[in-house]
This record gives structure tokens, sequence and C-alpha cells, in this order.
């Protein structure tokens, strides 16, 4: 008898994982498809999709499992998962997280909102939901988010065992950092008892969501004759907030002294000045604000400050558009400048 709940035409039951370099679901789903295959006895199979090796940039993990018996050939992206983990809720900005979910598939979201604020965002007509707030019990414990989504992982997939799990974790860290053992199986159980789940119906002719491969804006078939770029380099157009792994810089007018030790670390253009006059009437640029569009949480500006006017904040969903000051780049147009 199968102990997997479900399977689809070739046996194989899907997880993919959506996150950021920097969560740790890479390694999650290694240790995911470990503690199946090494604790169950099940056939699995993991890999990751990523492109420049670099904090920020999105990061897919996919995991297959399956019967022993079964043998896994297929080893292209999973296209239509049975359950979706995404590790940081502003993805779906710039990423159709739930592409290709099954009607009936279940989507677990690091995330500290309501339920149906979630589901709005993520478009997400029917299924399961579940939510854990992974950030704050990583920060709690000193760890990732990655164990905390694991935890919460193991709490749908009931198949799977959580004593496999904790092996697994103690292996993994128990040489290079055993330090780390401990917290993170605190993150873990925490992940697993913490989880919270909501069920919205699901007709009896629903239909999974349609996966949709994102196309790059130039490719062999779009690119100009001869290989002529038109649209000059600039990131004047990126939505960075995605990158941001939970916490932004706050700015507090009143302790700013406008030295600009803040725009210089600062990788991309978030810091807005404008121009006027001291008290004795001389020109100088002031710190205006943030444009939280181009700010990927690095921080660097608050280790900069003299003053204490940039400080870590945990970013609540909405801040950074509320206490955003836009740049003014008025001839930028379609990524034309």
């Amino acid at each position: 008898m199968s102990i997997l709940p479900q399977k689809n035409e070739l046996g194989f039951f899907e997880i993919r994982l959506e996150s950021i370099g920097g969560l740790g679901a890479n390694l999650a789903g290694k240790m995911l498809a470990e503690a199946g295959v090494l604790g169950l006895g099940l056939n699995g199979s993991n890999f990751s999709s990523y492109g420049s090796e670099k904090k920020g940039t999105p990061v897919k993990s996919f995991i297959r499992f399956c019967e022993p018996r079964v043998e896994i050939r297929d080893h292209s992206p999973i296209e239509q998962p049975h359950i979706v983990g995404v590790f940081h809720e502003a993805l779906y900005k710039t990423i159709n997280v739930v592409s290709g979910l099954n009607a009936d598939g279940i989507v677990l979201v690091n995330s500290s909102r309501d339920f149906d604020d979630v589901k709005q965002d993520l478009k997400l007509e029917y299924g399961t939901l579940a939510i854990v707030d992974a950030l704050t019990i990583a920060v709690e414990e000193k760890t990732k988010v990655n164990t905390a989504m694991l935890g919460a992982l193991f709490r749908i997939c009931d198949f799977l065992d959580p004593d496999a799990m904790r092996k697994v974790i103690r292996k993994t860290f128990e040489k290079k950092y055993p330090h780390f053992v401990e917290p993170n199986l605190r993150t873990f159980d925490r992940g697993y008892s913490e989880v919270e789940f909501k069920t919205y119906h699901v007709p009896e002719d629903a239909q999974g969501k349609a996966f949709t491969r994102p196309l790059p804006q130039l490719g062999y078939m779009t690119q100009e004759l001869g290989g002529v770029i038109t649209t000059q380099a600039n990131s004047i157009l990126k939505d960075l907030s995605g990158s941001r792994q939970g916490f932004l810089p706050k700015f507090e007018r009143d302790k700013c002294i406008d030295c600009a030790a803040c725009d210089n670390v600062c990788p991309d253009f978030c810091f807005v000045w404008e121009e006027g006059a001291d008290k004795r009437g001389r020109e100088q640029m002031f710190l205006k604000g943030i444009d939280y569009q181009y700010c990927k949480g690095c921080l660097k500006c608050v280790e900069a400050c003299p003053t204490s006017a940039l400080s870590d904040l945990r970013e609540m969903i909405g801040y950074a558009d509320a206490n955003r000051v836009k740049q003014n780049f008025p001839y930028a147009e379609g990524g034309n400048l």
C-alpha cells in the first residue's frame, strides 16, 4: 500500500520551493529529500534552479518522491506541484509562485498576515493555504527560515517522519556547526507546531493553475537582427523589494546630518536627495528619504550611519510603500534613458 497521498501520471509526489538566495531553500530541498529517502525508504530526487549565485536572486528547489519500485527518470523542473512552499511572500510581485499548482494543492507561505490577504495576493481561488511565521521563529531562535519551513512542510506531508528530519538536521550541522544543532531542532519543532491551515472549497470541475514559464525580453525569437541591444543597461525599472530577507532600513530625518555615508555604501538608487540651503544660506544636498523599490535590505547603510539616523527594522507588509520617497528619473521611460 502506498504511503504517498497523491501521485501524478508518472507516480511522483512533487514539491516546489520558491525562495530567494540566502534563505536556505536549496539546503532545505536537499534535507527534505534525504529525510524521505533515508528515513522512509522512498525513491526521491532533488535539484535546484538559480541564476547568479548571490543573495536576493530567485531560487527554486524541486523535490520528487515515489515508491521504491518506481524509477525516477524525469529530472525536469516541476511544473505541476502538489505542494508549493513560498519562503519569501514578496516573491508574488515578480514571480507567479503558484504557477501549475494542482486544483487541490497546498501552498505554504512564510508570513504573519491573515489568510484572506495572502490568498488575494497569490490569486489563489481554492485549495489549502498554510501559513507559518518562519521569519519570527528564525529571528527568535537565531537560525534561518529554512528549518522552520521544513517543520511546516513535515506537518503538511504527514507521510514523512519528523524524527527522520531531526536526524538529518543533526547530521547536517553537528560536524562543522555543532552550536547550531539545538537551535535548528527547536526551529524545526516550532515550524511543525505553529503552522496554521485554511482550506477553501474546491469545486468538482476545478482545474489546476496553468503553468507559465517566464520568458526573457530578448531571446532567439525576439532579438534584433545582428544582436543589436536597443535598451541601455540600467536597473531603473527593477523592483528589488523581493530581495529583502525580512529587514529594511528605517530613516529618521531629525537625526540625519546629510553626510552621505549611507549613499557611499549603498549598491543601488536607494537614497533620494534634494538641493536646498543650509542655515547660512549655502547650497547643499539634503537627504529626503529612501526609495524602497531599490532597497534589497543589505543594511550596509545602517552600519555606515554615524548618528543612528538609519536603523534596521523588521519589515511589515505596507511599510515600504507607505514610507517610500520616489526617485526622480524624468527621462526614464520604457527602460531607455
